[in-house]
């Protein structure tokens, strides 16, 4: 049997696939970006051939960094951005338009018109979700209108649809010969397309997207046993390996942070931020701007269902402050800057650049920046964008213990961010509890690498998987709740001036 599993995760702004061991630790790892294509403003493409070329290579590379080849792998799982849509010609494998990437705003008025004629209320009750430019129905709605005679194609079966996971997994198990057209319920669930409770795509849904059912892939287990395919000998893997484990980033770093409990939840920094609570095989219908979303399905066992607060912009804010302002060389800059003074001097950034999402899920939003006078420097600025971060998350957690009732003893926390240490403790101080992470803060890749290494044997089950868990660093709360509160009621103010800033048109 071979020693490690793989995991492709397939982000917003790069790729990288790592090898894990039967412990949970990093065996090897390689990472590409790719290209953020941004024709005009509010929209964000990218190039799906070249996110295959840059799987193929990490892939390629990591093996390599490893010393190991397809022999020495039991399994592979992929995770992805979520929502991104691919379409594509199955016949040739070439897309028929550049991805659309879940920040796209370009699908304003058919969120609009979902929402003034009472269909929006379907989707909520159907899907979990508010009819918003963030998922992938009405970006799939826009590229079968916007394509000449793309409808047509889908309807003889020229032109077929998946979000990242399914695109990498056909590439992977073959492409235009036989590649698997598979989908897992976590993706699925974020299309607008797919019913929380038949885990399957609903023809009242597709048909308000106008989406010809025979675009779409099979919904699968988050963690397959009758496997999504095998790789294709001629691909990067270079052998037969079985593809078994697919979960959208969310939901892997849940599983990877092993949150199997009720009310356990979790915080990924990234591009955006999302904070995920389990809420078990019960399906907990917000009332207060979260999404009610598949958190995983394991083989036959019930799907367990998470409740979500989507933060669209945290990470790629200390992006703007790097690449369109120049204030900063690199992100890591954000940390001493931020310390280098005591408190932001009273300014509050809401990154609002593509609307708020959760729990606000206002599409005429746009950035701001308040509570500017000279005084202030680009320290202070600085320190306001890694305090927006940590209040955007306080907004979703107060809205989590609104709907279930449950407060948070501590916070879980992974992704690239978590290296900073102001961060980490601004946030707990802003959300008044500890803070912790794991040693393996990467836990998307490894989410998913326990998801295929599960349905294949390779862990025997999720006790297993707890016991690899180990804490690395905790933050606990310093500032007063008089500060805390003071803060936070500012914080809302700031964000108060950012709606209705843009006219949207149904």
């Amino acid at each position: 049997m071979g020693e490690f599993v793989a995991a492709i995760d397939q982000g917003t702004t790069s790729t990288r696939c790592m090898l894990f061991d039967h412990d949970g630790a990093e065996v090897s790892r390689h990472q590409l970006e790719h290209e953020q294509i941004l024709p005009r403003a509010g929209w964000v493409e990218h190039d799906p051939v070249e996110i295959w070329e840059r799987t193929r290579t990490v892939v390629k590379r990591a093996l390599s960094a490893a010393k190991a080849d397809a022999t020495a792998l039991v399994a592979v799982g992929v995770t992805n951005q979520r929502e991104t849509t691919v379409v594509w010609d199955p016949t040739t494998g070439q897309p028929h338009h550049n991805a659309i990437v879940w920040q796209d705003t370009r699908t304003d008025r058919i969120a609009a018109a979902l929402q003034r004629d009472g269909r929006g209320d379907v989707i909520r009750h159907k899907a979990g979700l508010p009819p918003a430019t963030y998922f992938s129905g009405g970006k799939l709605q826009w590229i079968l209108d916007e394509v000449d005679g793309l409808r047509s194609a889908a309807e003889r079966g020229e032109a077929v649809f998946g979000t990242a996971d399914t695109w990498v997994m056909w590439n992977l198990t073959g492409g235009v010969d036989g590649g698997s057209h598979v989908t897992d319920v976590t993706n699925a669930g974020r299309t607008m397309l797919m019913d929380l409770q038949t885990l399957d795509w609903d023809d009242e849904l597709l048909s308000f997207f106008g989406v010809p059912r025979q675009m779409l892939g099979s919904i699968r287990p988050s963690s397959d046993p009758r496997l999504y395919g095998t790789t294709n000998p001629a691909g990067p893997f270079r052998g037969e390996v079985p593809v078994a484990g697919a979960l959208g980033d969310q939901h892997a770093a849940t599983v990877g942070q092993v949150c199997f409990d009720v009310g356990m939840a979790k915080n990924t920094y990234g591009t955006g931020n999302f904070l995920v609570a389990n809420t078990g095989t019960e399906l907990v219908r917000s009332e207060h701007g979260l999404l009610t979303t598949p958190c995983y399905q394991m083989g036959d066992a019930d799907c367990v269902y998470a409740l979500e607060g989507s933060i669209a912009v945290t990470g790629s804010a200390v992006q703007w402050l790097r690449d369109q302002l120049g204030l900063i060389g690199e992100a890591a800059e954000t940390e001493a800057l931020a310390t280098s003074v005591d408190d932001s001097g009273g300014v509050y950034f809401v990154p609002a650049f593509s609307g708020l999402f959760a729990p606000y899920w206002r599409s005429d939003a746009r950035g701001a920046i308040v509570g500017l006078s000279r005084f202030n420097t680009r320290a202070h600025l600085a320190r306001a964008t890694l305090e927006s971060i940590c209040y955007s998350s306080r907004d979703v957690a107060e809205a989590m213990t609104a709907d279930s009732g449950v407060e948070l003893d501590v916070l879980r926390v992974d992704g690239g961010a978590t290296v900073n240490g102001a961060l980490m403790q601004l946030q707990a101080d802003i959300l008044g509890v500890p803070v912790s992470r794991p040693v393996v803060a990467e836990t998307t890749a490894l989410g998913a690498a326990y998801a295929a290494g599960l349905a294949v044997g390779f862990w025997s089950d999720l006790d297993e998987l707890r016991a690899n868990w180990r804490e690395d660093r905790r933050w606990e709360p310093e500032w007063s709740s008089d500060r805390r509160e003071s803060g936070y009621a500012d914080w809302k103010r700031a964000v108060e001036r950012t709606l209705d800033w843009v006219t949207v048109d149904a």
